[in-house]
């Protein structure tokens, strides 16, 4: 049993955002700094207690650590709940890895004005984990919208080529994205009549008193549609290649690998238990969007790229893809495939943008035919970057293998032709992946790299980038040869009579 004094997920949400405040009243930089390495820290420490004593402190409706605080808006239905149940478990350590990660990124990257930059980084992280432990709808959205606030200023300010254009593509995209869940979210709520957001009150009225088939399949469109364009579901993708290519490398980190999540978080733990009609309607649709837009066309626009970055961005674009997939398959084996990509592509996609950043300033560019022969220089670098490239094509050993393995056998049971061409995107992902990384480290060098490399030959990873990249690949590591650690708690969250309900 847990025997701390206080609430591990509050102290754990609050730290990161009372740093970032006292940055925002003038704390002086250097104490900023200082200061920042354990807001970032915090969490992931309280992460690994809660995990550790999710079994023992997990009570009724499968939520462990849950605790309401009161907000003067419980007239309405309102009011700050968090907890952990075993689908919001493992994406709240999610968040806290690659927040750690991200963060000792951007304090060695030593950006302009590097205490702002790391406020709204902080903020940013502060909106990640209170998605997560949040089981009020209403905080759950709340806190999306906080850390989603950052991102738009930080690919502005501080992002590489086309940011203008970028920061506006994406605010117009994530804002109608938000803007649609939100409406499908009141929507729910006003029909439901539960008078609460709360998760559990809304779980146990609609299971009493469900909605009727038509309200059901609109709201479901609502939250699909809302939900999916946060997500980067085809069409409505063409934001992440172009908002990550443009990003500073700890904000990439932090959206693609975490805040990207939050929409399969919401259809995942809100949309299919609460609205299994509507899922029933929109399975196949959702399904043939996803293989053929997000796993083929996008498969072969990844092929095609030769921006190192923009290639990153959209092999994320497709394997989200996959995600979209096992949810349409419905069943708790697909789902709990979903949850395990979801942590597994987070970890994976955050190390690949690290890396790729620290690619660029080696060699001063991100064009891979610039590129070659990096291996002789920088070993480190190169070994990172394959298992990096590995974990991200399923290879057995990683994360990922667990996640893909187990949607394409859900998916089997759902429609085997949609398998089939799933499974092209394996073979895909291999080509550019692995030519990818041949060319970058392997391959002949140009001209006019070899000149630079002979004259300024490019220093390896520091420990200051080694910590951060080993942080997340050695959870890669430990979920694809410990899966039980995650998948035990998901698996029952999913055996709940909801989710049981929704995939029928």
């Amino acid at each position: 049993m847990s025997n701390l004094p206080f609430d591990p997920l509050l102290v754990s949400i609050a730290t990161p955002l009372a740093l970032a405040l006292a940055i925002a009243l003038g704390l002086p930089k250097r104490w900023s700094v200082r200061l920042a390495y354990v807001a970032f820290a915090v969490p992931v420490l309280f992460a690994l207690h809660v995990w550790w004593h999710f079994a023992d402190t997990t009570k009724d409706h499968g939520y462990a650590f849950l605790t309401h605080y009161s907000t003067g808006l419980d007239a309405y239905g309102i009011r700050l709940t968090l907890g952990l149940n075993g689908i919001a478990l493992p994406l709240f350590i999610l968040a806290a890895l690659v927040g750690l990660a991200a963060g000792l990124y951007a304090i060695q990257s030593q950006a302009e004005r590097l205490k702002i930059y790391l406020m709204l980084l902080l903020i940013m992280l502060g909106g990640l984990l209170g998605v997560f432990a949040s089981v009020d709808v209403f905080f759950f959205y709340f806190f999306h919208e906080l850390a989603l606030i950052p991102t738009f200023i930080m690919v502005g300010v501080w992002g590489g080529r086309d940011r203008s254009y970028a920061a506006m593509k994406l605010t117009i995209y994530l804002t109608l994205g938000a803007m649609l869940s939100l409406v499908g979210l009141i929507a729910l709520y006003v029909k439901s009549g539960a008078n609460s957001f709360d998760l559990i009150s809304l779980r146990e009225t609609l299971a009493a008193q469900p909605l009727g088939a038509i309200a059901q399949k609109n709201i479901f469109a609502l939250l699909m549609f809302g939900f999916g364009i946060l997500v980067s579901l085809w069409p409505f993708h063409t934001w992440a290649p172009l908002g990550y290519g443009a990003a500073p490398s700890s904000t990439a980190m932090l959206h693609a690998g975490v805040l990207k999540k939050f929409g399969l978080y919401g259809l995942i733990q809100i949309a299919l238990p609460l609205l299994p009609a509507g899922f029933v309607h929109w399975s196949h649709p959702l399904a043939w969007l996803a293989v053929i837009g997000n796993v083929l066309v996008i498969g072969f626009i990844t092929m095609a790229q030769r921006d190192l970055k923009q290639l990153v961005g959209y092999s994320s674009v497709m394997h989200m893809g996959y995600a979209f997939l096992g949810i349409a398959a419905g069943s708790v084996l697909g789902v709990g495939g979903v949850v395990l990509l979801m942590v597994a592509h987070g970890l994976s996609v955050a190390l690949l943008f690290l890396l790729s950043t620290s690619i660029q300033q080696r060699t001063h560019t991100l064009a891979l035919d610039e590129m070659g022969g990096l291996a002789q220089k920088t070993p480190v670098l190169a070994a990172f970057f394959v298992a990096a490239t590995f974990a991200s094509i399923g290879l057995p050993g990683f994360a990922n293998f667990w996640g893909e393995l187990t949607i394409f056998v859900a998916l089997w049971q759902f429609s085997p032709l949609i398998t089939a061409l799933a499974v092209t995107g394996v073979i895909i992902s291999a080509i550019y992946g692995l030519r990818a990384a041949a060319g970058v480290f392997f391959g002949q060098p140009t001209a006019a790299l070899a000149g630079a490399t002979q004259s300024h030959p490019p220093a390896d990873l520091r420990w200051p980038e080694k910590i951060p990249a080993l942080i997340l690949l050695a959870a890669l590591l430990f979920i694809g040869f410990w899966p039980k650690s995650i998948s035990t708690p998901i698996n029952a969250a999913l055996s709940a009579p909801a989710v049981q309900t929704a995939a029928k």
